[in-house]
C-alpha cells in the first residue's frame, strides 16, 4: 500500500511516500480503508522529534470503511471513525491507504456527510466534546471563555457550546479572524494575551475557561474564572514549554477547579470512545446546526503542503486529507 513515512525527524522533507505492506488483521485490531484524515499539531511535533513516541506512519485520526475485523466488532464494510489508540506513535497510523487500529478506539458512524466532513470530526470533536461536557460540566445558560478558538479544536469547542446554549467568549490572536468566530455564534471576541485576566470585564465571573494555549496561559486562566468555576486546560498552542515556578499554594485561587484532559487516553476504561456521541454530533452537522466543512482539503500527494499551512499557522480551523476516490 501506498503510505507517507517518517524519513527521520526535521522539515516537511521528512515525509516521504513508499509502499508499505498492508496492516494485517490481529484480535483486538480492525484494518480500516481510509478514505480520509485530519491534521494535527501533534503530528507536526511528531514529524520534528519533539513528541515522546512517533511511529514510522504518522496520523492519529482517520475515518473509512472496516476491510477487516477478526474479532466481529465491526461488520466489514460498516463506515468508521477511528482515533487515538497509539496511532501514529506505537503503531502505523492514518497517513497511508490502510491502517490497523484497536477496535476500542474505532466508533462506527451513519452519515451522508463527505468524507472530508467526516474528516474533521473524530479528534477535534470528541476531544472538544470530553473538554466541555465531562471536564468542564458546562450547562445551558452558562458563560464559558475559550482561548485558541479558532484552532482545529478551538473551532470544534465553539460550536459545540454555542449548540449547547451557552454564551462564548473567544480568544484569537489576531483580530482579522474575529469575523470567522462571530459567525459561529460568539458573543464577543478578545485578542489572546497571557495576562487577559487584566482586562477582561468578566474576570473572576466565568463559569468556564476552556484554555487551548496551554501552559504559558493557565495560570492567568485561573484568575478569570469565578468561584465554583472550572478551568481545563487542554491544548500546548503557545509551546510546551512548563509551567515555571508553579507553587498552588499561592497561585491557584481558591474554590476553583483546575482539571486536565489528554486525548490520549481515549478508549482506555475511562475513556472509551464509545463515550463520544459522534452520531448525534453528525446528525447535528447534518441538521445544519453548525457545521464540520474544514477550512482547507488536500489530496493525499499534498502533504507537505498540509503540514507546511499547519506549522506557519494559517489553517483558521481543521485540515483534512483525502484520498481520490
Amino acid at each position: 500500500m501506498k503510505a507517507i513515512v517518517l524519513n527521520g525527524f526535521g522539515g516537511l522533507e521528512a515525509l516521504t511516500y513508499q509502499d508499505i505492506p498492508k496492516p494485517k488483521a490481529e484480535p483486538g485490531m480492525a484494518v480500516i480503508k481510509i478514505k480520509a484524515f485530519g491534521i494535527n499539531h501533534a503530528e507536526i511535533h511528531m514529524r520534528r522529534g519533539e513528541w515522546a513516541e512517533a511511529a514510522p506512519v504518522s496520523g492519529i485520526e482517520c475515518v473509512g470503511i472496516i476491510e477487516e475485523c477478526p474479532g466481529g466488532e465491526f461488520e466489514v464494510g460498516a463506515k468508521v471513525v477511528a482515533l487515538m489508540g497509539g496511532l501514529g506513535r506505537t503503531i502505523n497510523g492514518s497517513y497511508a491507504e490502510y491502517t490497523s487500529a484497536p477496535v476500542t478506539n474505532i466508533a462506527a458512524i451513519e452519515s451522508n456527510l463527505s468524507w472530508a466532513q467526516l474528516a474533521a470530526i473524530p479528534e477535534s470533536f470528541a476531544t472538544a466534546w470530553t473538554t466541555l461536557f465531562r471536564n468542564l460540566k458546562i450547562q445551558k445558560g452558562q458563560t464559558i471563555l475559550i482561548r485558541g478558538a479558532t484552532s482545529s479544536l478551538g473551532t470544534a469547542a465553539v460550536k459545540l457550546a454555542v449548540n449547547a446554549g451557552l454564551k462564548v467568549i473567544a480568544t484569537t490572536r489576531s483580530e482579522s479572524r474575529f469575523d470567522q468566530l462571530l459567525k459561529l455564534g460568539v458573543t464577543r471576541c478578545e485578542v489572546e494575551r497571557p495576562d487577559l485576566s487584566e482586562h477582561l470585564k468578566e474576570a473572576k465571573q466565568l463559569d468556564a475557561v476552556l484554555d487551548l494555549v496551554g501552559n504559558s496561559t493557565v495560570l492567568d486562566s485561573l484568575r478569570i474564572a469565578r468561584r465554583d468555576g472550572k478551568v481545563c486546560l487542554a491544548g500546548w498552542l503557545g509551546g510546551l514549554a512548563p509551567i515555571p515556578e508553579f507553587n498552588p499554594l499561592l497561585q491557584m485561587p481558591s474554590g476553583v477547579d483546575l482539571t486536565f484532559f489528554g486525548s490520549f487516553v481515549f478508549g482506555t476504561p475511562g475513556f472509551p470512545v464509545s463515550d463520544i456521541p459522534f452520531q448525534s454530533i453528525a446528525a447535528d452537522i447534518e441538521a445544519g446546526k453548525f457545521s464540520a466543512d474544514p477550512a482547507r482539503v488536500f489530496q493525499f500527494s499534498e502533504i507537505r503542503e498540509a503540514h507546511r499551512v499547519s506549522e506557519a499557522n494559517e489553517a483558521n480551523g481543521k485540515l483534512v486529507v483525502v484520498h481520490p476516490e
